[in-house]
């Protein structure tokens, strides 16, 4: 088994490894402990028919939170298969596919306890302002993620992104201009255009219309559907006819600053889980990545802004 001691006293290691450098890494470490503690106890007072108190049972390879921190962070980093995963550790894929599984959760817990996660739903102001707060502008994009093509035809169609041409799955995000993703939304099918997946969760419905929304010319139509908002984005070239220079240099002077939303999309996917093929068959194991590698960019910002 690895050496986590070794890779913490590398910082580039380390973050190449992890994601995290050696500070961030045993900053979160003490969270994480707690949320592993606290999910055990979960398990055994959920659990009518258990009779064993808390760490009894199958134990994982990986025996310390440190060994355990380490090897899922590892895997959304690197996100390797199973079968190499099985081989580094020198365990049975079953086994490692087990810690996955296990540890997943309970990574997730702990980011929400550093307050690290974005929003998935904002239903009012108060929502919006929790996630952003004190904000005067807020950056929308939408990010697509490769998955294998899948065998039955009705998904494949469902999945099938236009723009990428191949089979993707798609969030919305809103972040800040620090880079933080503040919202990420559910996990769509590919087919969906960024434009109707706002739509259809209504999100600009609960940002104030002093909020400036910053966002690309694949909107197109947004304030026709939600009037009065401050926006700013990119004009588009009429058909048939040349852009004026003047337009053009709008265009290029929103676009430098729009750009820090492609900043916030590239630093989460840092992560290869969010990057690679999705090759996971859990169901809804897609969304779960993408809220995680949310959390751990947004917890390295933080980290590395104080």
């Amino acid at each position: 088994m690895m050496s986590v001691e070794k890779v913490l006293k590398r910082d580039r290691l380390c973050r190449a490894l992890t994601g995290l450098a050696p500070q961030e890494f045993r900053d979160l470490l003490a969270v994480f402990a707690a949320a592993l503690a606290q999910a055990a106890m979960d398990a055994y007072l959920t659990d009518p028919h258990r009779k064993r108190k808390p760490g009894a049972g199958r134990k994982l390879f990986a025996k310390t939170a440190e060994e355990k921190l380490f090897f899922i962070l590892l895997y959304y980093r690197i996100y390797p298969t199973f079968e190499v995963l099985s081989f580094l550790y020198d365990r049975d894929r079953g086994n490692v596919w087990h810690a996955y599984d296990a540890l997943s959760p309970v990574l997730e817990s702990a980011l929400g306890k550093k307050l690290a996660l974005p929003k998935r739903q904002i239903k009012s102001v108060e929502e919006f302002f929790e996630a952003f707060p004190e904000a005067k502008e807020v950056f929308l994009d939408g990010t697509e993620r490769p998955i294998q093509r899948p065998k039955n035809a009705e998904k494949q169609t469902a999945n099938y992104s236009g723009k990428k041409k191949r089979h993707t799955k798609k969030n919305i995000i809103l972040s800040t201009r620090k880079r933080r993703v503040g919202y990420v939304s559910p996990t769509i099918k590919g087919e969906e255009h960024d434009f109707q997946i706002v739509k259809d969760t209504r999100l600009p419905d609960h940002i104030p219309k002093k909020v400036r929304i910053r966002m690309d010319a694949g909107f197109q139509g947004f304030l026709k559907e939600f009037p009065g908002h401050a926006v700013s984005m990119p004009r588009k070239k009429p058909k048939g006819r040349p852009l004026c220079k003047t337009f053009k240099e709008q265009n290029r002077r929103k676009s430098r600053i729009r750009i820090l939303v492609e900043h916030a999309i590239g630093g989460v996917k840092r992560f290869r889980i969010v990057a690679d093929v999705f090759r996971n068959k859990q169901e809804n194991a897609d969304d779960r990545a993408m809220l995680i590698t949310c959390g751990l960019w947004n917890y390295h910002l933080d980290a590395t802004s104080c």
